[in-house]
């Protein structure tokens, strides 16, 4: 039994990438270290989660989705912090990887880490190279999938040992100082498989397709609705034409991000700069089956 980490997140009938989430935590940390908050207590979620700590609650539509879910997130990693040094949490297309390079595991890295302070990795898209890579995934995502893009919008504060509050989304929390260490990243899973992404798309059209009101007045994710879209084939015909980059030094983005660390506004955040970085980068092999 260890008290070092947990990791925690919140689902509704995503079972592609709740596997590879339960995968990798529940590998990591141990599953009775894995809290799943069971969004509608559903029951593909409930049998794959077994073994976890599994939170039911309701499923009805509402417009303050992501208000909801995050004050509630808030609260239970607030508790948890009562019985552990370090909380995870986030969505659960999002995953915490320690380079291999470091020669340690997420948990003993955490077990090193420092207290009191939220730990922010580098955020890099797994893209699905559709015109090169037709294997399927059965098991581990990388192998199959090995092309990254930067996604500063991911570099979140997701390892969480203060009692800072988080902002809606996990992009922000209250914290006045920036830890990013070299070696961690998160991983954003939403594109690593053309099939997994128009399942999990059509699912929340739906989702959003039964609530009232113009998106604007919704507190949901613009990309959870129809109209925001898009053409599914195109976003992954447009991976191709990214340009390669070389190399896998991403010093300079961790530099620009305490470069401009600064409050957002009056709000009581804190952030960095995100700007689009341009091209594609392989990921080296030490990362095939990372995840």
């Amino acid at each position: 039994m260890q008290s070092v980490a947990a990791a925690l997140t919140m689902v509704r009938d995503d079972a592609f990438f709740l596997k590879a989430w339960l995968r990798h935590y529940g590998e990591a940390l141990g599953r009775e270290n894995c809290y799943v908050v069971n969004h509608g207590r559903g029951e593909t979620v409930a049998q794959l989660a077994e073994g976890c700590n599994i939170i039911g609650i309701p499923g009805d539509p509402h417009p303050n989705f992501d208000m909801k879910r995050w004050r509630m997130l808030n609260n239970i990693v607030q508790g948890l912090r009562c019985y552990y040094n370090h909380v995870i949490v986030g969505d659960v297309d999002e995953l915490v990887v320690v380079d291999p390079a470091s020669g340690i595991g997420l948990l003993d890295y955490l077990r090193k880490a420092k207290l009191r302070r939220n730990l922010t990795p580098l955020g890099l898209e797994v893209i699905h190279r559709i015109d090169i890579e037709d294997q399927p995934i059965s098991d581990r995502i990388i192998g199959p999938r090995r092309h990254v893009r930067l996604a500063p919008h991911y570099s979140k504060p997701c390892i969480i040992s203060t009692g800072n509050k988080i902002a809606r989304g996990g992009h922000f929390t209250q914290s006045d100082k920036l830890f990013a260490p070299e070696d961690l990243y998160l991983f954003h899973l939403k594109f690593c498989d053309f099939g997994a992404y128009v399942d999990v798309m059509d699912q929340r059209n739906r989702v959003t397709g039964a609530l009232q009101g113009e998106i604007k007045d919704i507190a949901i994710g613009r990309h959870w609705f129809a109209e925001a879209r898009g053409e599914d084939r195109a976003v992954y015909d447009g991976f191709s034409a990214l340009k390669m980059q070389e190399g896998f030094d991403f010093s300079h983005v961790r530099k620009a991000m305490q470069n401009s660390w600064k409050p957002r506004g009056e709000t009581g955040f804190w952030q960095f700069d995100r700007p689009d970085y341009p091209g594609q980068y392989r990921l080296p092999d030490r990362f095939v089956g990372t995840i």
